[in-house]
């Protein structure tokens, strides 16, 4: 039955709706994939978008992913009509007649739809989800929503949409394929679906056990982030000049998004899903096979390196280097720069949106983008410290790090290359006020606490209550919440010296350890309210998320010539100095 409708569906092209006129494209107008954002009322730019690459070292395995329960999948009589909707070819089913319930849903599902993605020829794949990195030939996505919701209703649901995902790929079937061409002599324009089919016949004998599940988006404008994804594993077998049909007789090719990042979500797989062995690393030596101790076992780690972070720093040790200028920061003060919030499972992390803040000087040699920025913690305790940098044998409550990559590199050449990444390390310590208050009143400060675009500067502490009332939005690992509070980075570093700062060589401080980064620590410390820097572990609620002191192994520290003592304030008093001895001079000769 599959090579029937996969005959008919291409054929329906010339003859079935007019083409659509919608103002977003593939290709060949003003909003292609990359510009989707900019339509007006779209949420193409969001967090949770789809379609993304699912990849099986990074999925964890969710017991409540039971087994489907699929009503009328093997009814023959539910396809209504068959619509050509300019972008792909739509089987619309009749109103109410197939349902599905189970597979970790949240309620029971109707079907509406199913339609295709795919590429151009056999040599260019056009599935919209990867896995692994594998984009399949094709893809076939029935398109569902809750029971009881219009489409209206449901696109404004996180949970009001449910697709399920069949990759499409090519096998060799020649008694199949002698049948297609024998069908294709009988087609005329006069095209109708007369044959009957049910979207069981499309699926074959895919196994509905195996799957995968996360929470994205529709993948065509308006993008809503309405949709619980299930991707199965195994795809659906077709002949090859089946496939053909859709790009050659349609004429339109390459009808598939572009991969979107997680941004933080986490996929999850069923539990008859053969999941590779479970690389997952940890702070703590105990909670899993991989700490700190192991983590030079993990498979592509760097972690057993020469060049490793984090370090102690001795400052009478460390060497004066001439060349460590001043650092020039490229929208660090732009109050929209901040694009989410998600909780890692091991962290905080803040990720920036592209391409608008940079870093340049400071000795780098390169022009650096930042990517994102993320803070590490101890404990819970009143006098806790979980920086991952030592000063002087001193470990300080907290510390920030700002992660940059070359401009000139993609992320994937950064990460191999010596200086590819620059990382600028932020000391965190109480700045004394308010030590008395209870963790849990200034969280409802924070909470209490709005700031918007265009409101006179806040002070460092108003920031802080801003950033930590995020914490409580993303208390489960891999929850991301968008960042919609007017705060720029500078107003996270407050009044730091960033001219005196310490340089080293390092790599990362996580898995897996990449030895590429141009490490700066800044001397001088952001102050911040006791209270405040509670909220990260009793908020997220795991402790000690800081690596251990690597040992420099012949590695030199450098420091710049600026004192850490020398602030604008002292500049401007020198110079004010300098003036007036200038002007004495002057009236006594």
């Amino acid at each position: 039955m599959l090579h029937i409708l996969f005959t008919v569906l291409p054929l329906c092209w010339v003859v079935s709706a007019s083409t659509s006129a919608a103002e977003w494209c593939y290709s060949g107008c003003d909003h292609t994939p990359s510009h989707w954002a900019d339509i007006q009322g779209a949420f193409c730019g969001g967090i949770r978008q789809s379609p993304v690459d699912i990849v099986t070292s990074e999925v964890k395995t969710d017991a409540l992913l039971g087994n489907f329960t699929f009503m009328n999948f093997t009814s023959r009589e539910v396809f209504d009509n068959i619509v050509n909707t300019g972008e792909t070819e739509k089987v619309n089913l009749k109103t109410d007649t197939v349902e599905f319930y189970g597979g970790g849903l949240n309620g029971t599902y109707s079907v509406l739809q199913f339609h295709f993605h795919w590429g151009d020829t056999e040599h260019h794949p056009g599935s919209e989800h990867l896995m692994n990195g594998k984009r399949f030939d094709m893809e076939m996505h029935v398109v569902s929503v809750k029971k009881g919701y219009t489409t209206e209703q449901a696109v404004t649901d996180k949970e009001g949409i449910a697709v399920l995902g069949f990759f499409i790929e090519v096998v060799e079937q020649p008694k199949k394929l002698f049948s297609t061409k024998k069908k294709l002599n009988h087609f005329t324009n006069n095209v109708s679906l007369t044959d009957a089919i049910s979207i069981n016949d499309l699926i074959g004998d895919v196994d509905l056990t195996k799957f995968y599940r996360y929470k994205g988006s529709l993948t065509t404008p308006m993008c809503n982030e309405a949709v619980l994804w299930t991707v199965f594993e195994e795809p659906i077998q077709v002949n090859a000049e089946l496939l053909q049909l859709f790009p050659t007789k349609t004429g339109v090719t390459n009808v598939y998004r572009p991969s979107q990042g997680l941004k933080g979500r986490q996929v999850y797989a069923s539990p008859a899903v053969q999941l590779p062995p479970s690389q997952h690393w940890c702070y703590d030596e105990h909670e899993c096979d991989y700490g700190p101790g192991h983590w030079g076992d993990l498979t592509g780690s760097f972690c057993a390196g020469t060049r490793q972070s984090p370090i102690k720093i001795s400052s009478n040790d460390a060497v004066v280097d001439n060349l460590l200028d001043a650092f020039h920061f490229k929208n660090f003060d732009l109050k929209s720069s901040i694009e989410y919030v998600t909780n890692t499972g091991h962290t905080v992390k803040c990720v920036l949106k592209e391409g608008l803040v940079e870093v340049s000087g400071g000795g780098l040699g390169h022009v650096y983008s930042v990517l994102q920025f993320h803070y590490h913690w101890a404990d819970n305790t009143s006098d806790s410290q979980g920086s991952e940098h030592l000063i002087d044998s001193k470990r300080y409550p907290m510390e920030m790090h700002i992660v940059t990559k070359r401009k000139d590199l993609t992320l994937d050449e950064a990460v191999r290359t010596n200086n590819g990444l620059a990382v600028l390390g932020f000391l965190i310590e109480a700045s004394g006020e308010m030590k008395s208050s209870s963790a849990s009143s200034a969280a409802e400060t924070s909470s209490q606490t709005v700031l918007k675009a265009g409101t006179s500067a806040p002070s460092n502490t108003e920031i802080w209550k801003l950033l930590t009332n995020y914490l409580s939005h993303i208390k489960d690992t891999g929850t991301s919440v968008q960042f919609t509070s007017a705060v720029s980075i500078d107003d996270l570093l407050g009044d730091v010296d960033r001219g005196s700062y310490f340089r080293y060589n390092g790599s990362l401080t996580t898995p897996n350890c990449n030895e590429a980064v141009v490490w700066t620590v800044f001397k001088q410390t952001i102050k911040v309210e006791h209270n405040l820097m509670q909220l990260f572990p009793n908020t997220m609620g795991y402790h000690n998320v800081y690596r251990p002191v690597q040992t420099l192994q012949g590695r030199t520290i450098y420091t710049s010539a600026a004192d850490a003592s020398f602030h604008p304030t002292l500049l401007v008093l020198l110079l004010t100095c300098a003036f007036v001895r200038c002007q004495t001079n002057a009236h006594g000769n």
